[in-house]
């Protein structure tokens, strides 16, 4: 629990740089989302593909040693990051922006640009039932199944990298709901094609691009992780309800007969979030979708040394 807590700040505030960066230079959102889809894949490519080995060469204490190497550099990161020191800040001055952020997160919450999108998210990823463990078991099972060592799951790991790689190049200037909708119905065709996870992360990438620009400026940390929870609330409902499938259809770490069945139906439910795409905002994805009083900050005494950076697009479009 220690460990999660640690890394979900650590992500929270990440999350709330990029998303703050994201507001101040819409045209550049899928530049920073790819940044961050790549470096994710590239580190779960190294891990899927290195940790049968470790495991191996160094034993589960070892491995478990190496592990705590990431953490300590995140903190060494944490510690030579440079801040600028706000000289004039009073605690007085606390209660009054914490009245503003609530009065602006009730602002928000009820402009229809910003829960639409989240009741979409939503329903897309509560739909997508979650049958993976039955579809583990059959993976890896030697008699039933192909009997597929974990190591495969790394496949998904460069089906997720290519995918970041297609969005980044080719997809990230279409309208959302252009994305969403082809990326939808092949997610519910693709069917047996888990281990790739190419589609998934494409349809991922717009979400992660609109989310970040669903946050209004000042507190942009706190949105950015409530969009992420509902995200997350999502995928434990689609948990719950694949486990539920799973009972219903007796699929047991040894039954599969009636896994096709489960992954029919699957199937079917990813393409219903098609039918919600109204939802969503049809804006050029390199325009902001809040009002524009809702990405300013109060008075405009917010100012950081880092608004001066000069950012660019990873990929030069001429």
């Amino acid at each position: 629990m220690v460990e999660s807590a640690g890394v979900a700040i650590a992500d929270v505030i990440i999350d709330a740089c990029v998303t703050q960066n994201s507001t101040s230079h819409p045209s550049l959102a899928g530049d920073m989302q790819s940044l961050s889809g790549l470096t994710s894949s590239i580190g779960a490519l190294v891990g899927f593909s290195l940790s049968g080995f470790l495991v191996h060469l160094l034993g589960p204490k070892g491995v478990f040693g190496l592990l705590s190497i990431p953490p300590g550099l995140v903190i060494l990161v944490g510690v030579m990051d440079r801040e600028p020191h706000v000289r004039t800040f009073t605690y007085t001055q606390v209660s009054v922006k914490f009245l503003d952020a609530c009065k602006t997160m009730w602002t928000t919450l009820k402009c229809g640009n910003f829960w639409r999108p989240c009741l979409y998210m939503y329903l897309s990823l509560a739909l997508a039932l979650n049958v993976r463990e039955g579809m583990f078991y059959w993976y890896t099972d030697a008699k039933g199944g192909p009997s597929f060592s974990q190591s495969i799951f790394s496949i998904g790991a460069v089906g997720s990298l290519l995918g970041v790689l297609l969005y980044q190049n080719f997809f990230k200037s279409y309208p959302f709901r252009d994305v969403l909708f082809w990326t939808q119905l092949l997610y519910g065709v693709s069917g047996l094609l888990d281990l790739i996870l190419l589609i998934g992360r494409i349809k991922w990438m717009p979400l992660l691009v609109l989310s970040s620009k669903l946050c209004p400026a000042g507190i942009e940390g706190t949105f950015f992780a409530l969009l992420m929870s509902i995200d997350h609330v999502g995928m434990l409902s689609s948990t719950w309800a694949g486990g539920l499938l799973l009972h219903v259809l007796k699929i047991t770490r040894t039954q599969f007969e009636n896994l096709w069945m489960a992954i029919l139906i699957r199937s079917l439910l990813r393409i219903v979030p098609i039918a919600l795409l109204f939802l969503i905002p049809r804006t050029d994805p390199n325009l902001s979708i809040l009002p524009p009083e809702m990405l300013r900050t109060e008075k405009g005494h917010d100012t950081h040394e880092y608004e001066t950076l000069e950012m660019a697009s990873l990929v030069n479009v001429t």
